[in-house]
């Protein structure tokens, strides 16, 4: 009786699979992306809270995220963000030729198929930091009230017009060229502008067209435009120059938005780089005949399960951040 039990035993061990028939690996890769959505649903709820609470001052993403590659100054809104959408949805169909062709054994369709997964991952993350490149650079910029809040600049048609476009240049600003003997140290403080607020205000009272668009929506979804007016004394309680986007402040409008953006798709970013090395590992094990000798390709469906959580969560990621 004793090696009855014994016998049982090791049939159990040996076939490693628990109540609901599954691997041990394939089980642990179910735990590990039921308590990562958790965490990303943490973020996307703390993002939806804030956005609620500063609905009226909120940026208008298709105002935000409106560039293109290639085309410089033509007003493409989320068009960018959408290729990215489609190519890492994309990789997620080659992923699953991928893990049917382990499952046929097809060692050469496998690499295939993983190659194009790794192709597509690293096009989305290259396109990911090059929107980085453009949001941190800013395209207008704007200026900022003792109170916090955003100020930008519009023409006579209402559209947005860049510092650059009408600012006056102080003749007698020093733009040497910064050496050892002249340099300055900055220890604390924001980043130095290229505009000085003086060049601004300069160049706002030379060009009598340009006002000023605040911070809040209207209901036409729409951002206030002051009238001229009101632009003059609404400028005097600009403090400070911003360009682009940090962790302290934007010129795109409330300051929690860029730390949202960096921190979420950052995140999700952190994922995909992951993933992609997941699948490199697994692509030159596919090629060294690694999965043949074990006679199981599960480990392609293991990075599989992986590679589709991280593009299921994209999905949520540009429905809450950049549609709604």
């Amino acid at each position: 009786m004793g090696a009855t039990v014994t016998t049982e035993a090791t049939e159990v061990r040996g076939d490693a699979r628990g109540p609901l028939n599954v691997s041990y690996g394939k089980m642990m890769m179910w735990y590990f992306i039921l308590s990562d959505s958790l965490t990303f649903c943490g973020f996307l709820v703390g993002y939806g809270f804030t956005r609620y609470k500063f609905m009226d001052t909120w940026p208008i993403a298709d105002e935000v995220f409106n560039h293109f590659p290639f085309l410089h100054g033509v007003d493409a809104p989320m068009y960018y963000v959408a290729l990215m959408t489609f190519i890492l949805i994309f990789s997620s169909v080659t992923m699953v030729l991928a893990v049917d062709a382990g499952h046929q054994m097809k060692r050469k369709k496998v690499a295939t198929y993983m190659f194009l997964t790794i192709l597509g991952g690293l096009v989305f993350i290259g396109s990911q930091a090059w929107e980085w490149k453009n949001f941190i650079n800013g395209s207008y910029g704007a200026v900022e009230t003792r109170g916090g809040s955003i100020l930008q600049f519009v023409g006579e048609d209402g559209k947005q017009i860049a510092l650059a476009d009408f600012v006056v240049a102080d003749p007698n600003k020093n733009d040497a060229t910064l050496t050892r003997a002249n340099a300055t140290w900055f220890v604390n403080g924001p980043k130095k502008s290229t505009y000085s607020l003086a060049e601004v205000q300069a160049g706002f009272d030379a060009n009598p067209n340009i006002r000023i668009r605040t911070q809040k929506t209207t209901d036409a979804k729409h951002k206030e435009i002051l009238s001229r007016e009101a632009s003059v004394e609404r400028l005097k309680d600009a403090v400070l120059v911003v360009e682009g986007a940090n962790l302290i402040r934007n010129e795109y409008g409330h300051k929690t938005f860029a730390d949202f953006f960096f921190f979420i798709t950052g995140f999700h970013g952190f994922h995909v780089c992951t993933g992609i090395l997941i699948n490199i590992i697994i692509f030159f094990n596919v090629l060294l005949g690694t999965y043949d000798r074990r006679g199981s390709y599960e480990m392609v469906e293991k990075g599989g399960l992986y590679w589709h959580f991280v593009d299921l969560v994209w999905v949520f990621v540009f429905t809450f951040f950049y549609l709604v």
